[in-house]
């Protein structure tokens, strides 16, 4: 029988810590130990606002942009140069309402749309230093001024250089906080709840995206982007009530910080000591701060580095600009008369309610399964687009089939949504010790913000120089790959500690 006062011994306690009294320290008695998950949901969500900051900022361009471009008349359209990728789009009809006080050149559009994947890019890989120099919270709460200062900047623009700055600027946030969120959020769940909040980055993201399809469509520009202020806001606010993560105070030998920690976040009545001894057991193993290097010569972090940016590559090279490109003209084929607003709508409609979906699912089925699953429908689904663009390329009737490239498109969104959505940033958190995370995930950011402007570049050249059918085929030929990539190589994360995961990792 242990004695009473053994069970009680705080953390601190065993430290001599000068916070020992703090009744909030005391681990319970034997037999009503549990965790209360309530709090871990609070704090994902709080962090997570910057998932939605990112996901206004990225779709801001597509109802923004026809506002405060220059027209350029041709016989009886007019021609928007730009969406929300940077791509060139089709004749559409005249935009509604247009801000004559600035009126955008094609080129000064392009720079718009492009500055934030330039801004993320930049923004990503100093984020991991500074997230391990001064912790993560606090490096959530410096990135989000960035948030607040651009869309003050874009809401009083007048000229085009406001908002080059100010889409620079919310390009250095959204990078930040796809580096610092996913990040937060793998180092305070609970093993049985890590899968469910890591999707919930990828799920408020698409949240802000529809968040602008419907307003967008219904207000003027400025109007949009005082309210988009608003989120960052919030999430600065919300920062101040959340504690850092355990993980980081003990990593800075901050035993007493990183228990009260885990009280905040996992319930009074929660194992503390035992919680604190795993993370522990974890930095132990691997030892102080790791180098740059030690991410390539460390078997363990240089295949979870491997497998955290193919997937990302693969995420991007899915084709979903390509899919949302033709969302309008696949529309059209199907016999439907909804305007360009409505149809991106029922797209961001259709992601919130399957990324949702996969945070249910992700914890049942597993991110390989799920994985598995979506790239092998994606390489269908891209399949069928290419042989009917192909048909109807060459001149062939495919009215009586119209039908069939919009089953194709709502099919890939839905599994692009509840796979190769979520699950890439989901697992970018789970493949990596505490010493390399933080540098591994800014990697792993930037890798993607590298493949996000490579495809949003080479989407115009591919369609006019191979044609929609072999781009697709192209697209389709990488998600079959990633199908073969993800069954040889990848292994299932879920319900496994983070040394359970760098074992296999490692080839033991």
């Amino acid at each position: 029988m242990v004695a009473t006062e053994d069970i009680k011994k705080t953390v601190s306690q065993e430290d001599n810590d000068g916070m020992s009294h703090n009744p909030m320290l005391y681990d319970p008695l034997d037999g009503v130990v549990k965790t209360s998950k309530t709090r871990q949901y609070i704090a994902a969500l709080i962090i997570c606002l910057g998932a939605v900051a990112a996901g206004t900022a990225l779709a801001w361009t597509s109802p923004v942009l026809p506002q405060i471009s220059a027209p350029v008349v041709n016989s009886s359209t007019i021609v928007t140069p730009t969406n929300s990728t940077g791509n060139e789009t089709s004749p559409v009809s005249p935009p509604i309402p247009h801000d004559d006080q600035l009126q955008l050149t094609v080129a000064q559009q392009t720079w718009v749309s492009s500055l934030l994947a330039i801004g993320a890019f930049l923004g990503a890989l100093p984020t991991g230093y500074i997230a391990d120099a001064i912790g993560r919270r606090y490096t959530a709460m410096a990135m989000d001024v960035p948030f607040i200062l651009a869309w003050l900047s874009i809401s009083f623009a007048k000229s085009a250089g406001w908002l080059y700055f100010g889409r620079f600027l919310i390009g250095i946030s959204t990078g930040s906080f796809c580096v610092v969120a996913p990040m937060y959020i793998s180092e305070i769940a609970e093993t049985s709840i890590r899968g469910t909040l890591g999707t919930l980055f990828q799920l408020l993201l698409t949240m802000g995206i529809l968040f602008i399809y419907v307003v967008g469509s219904m207000v003027s520009w400025t109007t949009l982007s005082i309210l988009c202020l608003f989120v960052p806001i919030a999430l600065l606010v919300g920062m101040v009530m959340l504690p850092e993560t355990p993980v980081y105070l003990l990593k800075k030998g901050r035993r007493a910080e990183a228990a009260l920690s885990l009280k905040w976040l996992w319930g009074r009545y929660c194992d503390s000591r035992s919680a604190i001894q795993v993370i522990q057991n974890d930095l132990d193993q691997t030892g102080a701060d790791a180098s740059f290097l030690d991410l390539f010569t460390n078997r363990g972090a240089r295949n979870g580095l491997i497998i955290s940016i193919l997937l990302m590559f693969f995420q991007q090279f899915s084709g979903i600009n390509a899919v949302i490109f033709y969302t309008e003209s696949i529309f059209k084929s199907a016999g439907s008369s909804l305007d360009a607003s409505i149809c991106s709508i029922i797209v961001g409609v259709v992601q919130v309610i399957m990324t949702l979906t996969s945070s249910v699912l992700i914890e049942r089925a597993g991110r390989k399964m799920l994985l598995l699953f979506s790239s092998t429908v994606m390489t269908i689904c891209l399949a069928i687009l290419g042989a009917y663009f192909d048909m109807k390329d060459s001149g062939k009737d495919v009215s009586h089939i119209g039908w069939l490239p919009l089953l194709c498109m709502v099919l890939f969104i839905i599994t692009f949504s509840v796979g190769y959505g979520p699950i890439p940033w989901l697992m970018m958190g789970e493949l990596f010790m505490p010493d390399v995370r933080a540098t591994a995930v800014a990697l792993t950011v930037m890798a993607n913000w590298l493949c996000v402007f490579v495809v949003t570049k080479c989407f115009g050249i591919m369609i006019t120089e191979w044609g929609s059918d072999v781009t697709f085929w192209f697209f389709a030929g990488c998600m079959a790959l990633a199908t073969v990539y993800v069954a040889v190589a990848v292994v299932e994360t879920k319900g496994r500690s983070s040394s359970q995961i760098q074992t296999w990792l490692s080839g033991h």
